[in-house]
């Protein structure tokens, strides 16, 4: 395996294992489904939210079986995540591609373990708040889609000088 796969399947590694240690401590120690809520700072806290759909909310799983169609729909774009990352040869779009990966399979053990995925991070201002309640996982997706469509828009490659032909 070369060098930029292993690169990326390790920071999808991390990720993982970073958003799965973060949900146990949550889970277990922190106890934060009974508690439900720990104030950390004035603009963040600890807040037990168990999604049962997609991103804000979208295919809300009410039923077993729209539970496990989540977890195959998941499946079948982190699967894609990773043959895209197989085949990029940009070691930036590669660690982005980790990222999305890691953060994919993280929310899809949640939602194969537990029939939803823990989500606990909640930025606020006062009643503000710009961000739904997340995880690891989520803040690792979207940074990976983050710098993936930043280096799409600005990071073109340079374009090869038009041959000069005479005619």
């Amino acid at each position: 395996m070369n060098a930029p796969r292993r690169l990326g399947l390790s920071i999808a590694l991390g990720v993982f294992l970073l958003d799965q240690l973060v949900k146990w401590v949550v889970m277990g120690p922190l106890k934060l489904g009974e508690v439900g809520a720990i104030e950390l700072l004035t603009f963040f806290r600890l807040y037990f939210v168990q999604n049962f759909g997609v991103s804000m909310g979208f295919l809300t799983a009410g039923s077993d079986m729209t539970r496990w169609a989540l977890v195959a729909l998941t499946a079948a774009i982190g699967t894609g995540v990773l043959v895209w990352l197989w085949r990029e040869t940009n070691r930036g779009d590669i660690a982005a591609l980790g990222l999305v990966l890691g953060g994919a399979a993280g929310n899809i053990l949640d939602r194969v373990r537990f029939g939803y995925v823990v989500d606990f991070l909640d930025l606020h201002f006062g009643d503000f708040r710009p961000f739904l309640v997340f995880n690891v996982a989520d803040a690792a997706i979207t940074i990976g889609v983050l710098i993936l469509l930043l280096r799409a828009l600005f990071a073109r490659p340079k374009a090869e000088p038009a041959e000069n032909v005479n005619a």
